[in-house]
């Protein structure tokens, strides 16, 4: 089972970290792993390339675990009222795609919500 844990802060989405193999297909055919995978390339290089903002991430294969974490979803960290709202929204989207995915995947996806500072 994939778990993904995201990170909140004052209502304000700004990370994610997953955990675990979906255990859905078999390695290298498993469509729920690769369709994680493909959505956390795109916030990654989405943050970076389009809202040239910094992300602090790290991909451990071994132990299958992803942890995203981008700062400029923070008002503390990010003047720019837009670009916060976009990144923060990026993750929010992304937490309510997966809710989406656990009605029919259940057995394989657990998606949780963490209020936590950034740190």
């Amino acid at each position: 089972m994939t778990k993904v844990v995201f990170y909140r802060s004052g209502g304000v989405f700004y990370g994610f970290e997953e955990c675990g193999h979906s255990g859905f297909g078999e390695s290298g055919n498993d469509i729920l792993c690769a369709a994680l995978s493909a959505m956390t390339m795109l916030i990654i290089n989405t943050v970076e390339v389009a809202y040239a903002s910094d992300v602090d991430y790290s991909i451990d294969e071994e132990a299958t675990r992803v942890v995203v974490r981008v700062k400029s979803a923070l008002p503390e960290y990010e003047e720019d009222e837009r670009k916060r709202y976009a990144i923060s929204g990026l993750f929010m989207s992304y937490f309510y795609q997966l809710n989406d995915l656990v009605e029919e995947y259940y057995d394989f996806l657990e998606v949780e919500v963490k209020d936590i500072d950034y740190i």
